[in-house]
């Protein structure tokens, strides 16, 4: 992922942040075989220390390629809005002049994979994710040996993304000048399609943040 300097995470709390507001599903990308192309699987995750919990179907193909090379990449993307042209054109030029762009924010793990395959292992890694997806708690009991998911425990297998680096993505045109970016916000808050209502709102709380872009 090409990451433009005024596009960088201001900071470390700012991509943490981003996720913990409920960015919780992703795409694990697994090397494959050669010859192959890599493997690609959409599918929620918890978040903890250092990494990220996911289970998937045992008939899932993607275990062969995780065994053969654990080291993987997990992308978490959302916040997104394709910019027209005529919003981004520069003043005293037609705005047909301007040039289209995407906004979005993409999070980025790589990770070394550690595949949990013992039941209670497996019932764990689901209490986790059950505490952060259900935490009021509405659920049954999740144990390695009582229904109802003890005898499905068999049908999955586990994973835990071990994270080696993140690297963090805000794309809204921070080098513009204020005005600019000010403008492109509106445009996306008055549009209101799909997720323009984030993206503005992720534009204004960089905005705020940055000010006039400074390289």
């Amino acid at each position: 992922m090409f990451i433009q300097p005024w596009d960088a995470a201001l900071d470390e709390d700012e991509w943490r942040t981003w996720i913990a507001e409920g960015h919780d599903f992703g795409l694990l990308s697994v090397n494959g075989p050669v010859g192959s192309p890599p493997a690609a699987v959409p599918t929620h995750f918890a978040a903890g220390p250092g990494h990220l919990l996911i289970h998937l179907a045992r008939p899932n193909p993607v275990w062969q390629a995780i065994e053969s090379d654990p080291h993987v990449l997990f992308t978490v993307f959302g916040d997104y809005a394709f910019v027209p042209g005529p919003w981004r054109a520069k003043p005293g030029t037609p705005p047909a002049d301007g040039v289209p762009t995407s906004y979005y924010t993409a999070v980025q793990f790589t990770c070394r994979a550690h595949v949990v395959d013992d039941p209670e292992g497996k019932a764990e890694l689901l209490r986790r994710q059950m505490a952060h997806f259900q935490p009021e708690g509405d659920h049954a009991p999740v144990t390695a040996d009582g229904p109802p998911y003890g005898r499905m425990l068999s049908g999955i297998r586990g994973l835990r993304l071990e994270v080696t680096d993140v690297r963090a993505k805000f794309k809204y045109d921070d080098h513009k000048p204020v005005e600019h970016r000010a403008a492109v916000a509106g445009h996306l808050a008055e549009r209101g399609q799909g997720l323009d209502g984030p993206a503005a709102r992720q534009q204004r709380r960089r905005l705020d943040r940055i000010g006039p872009w400074k390289p």
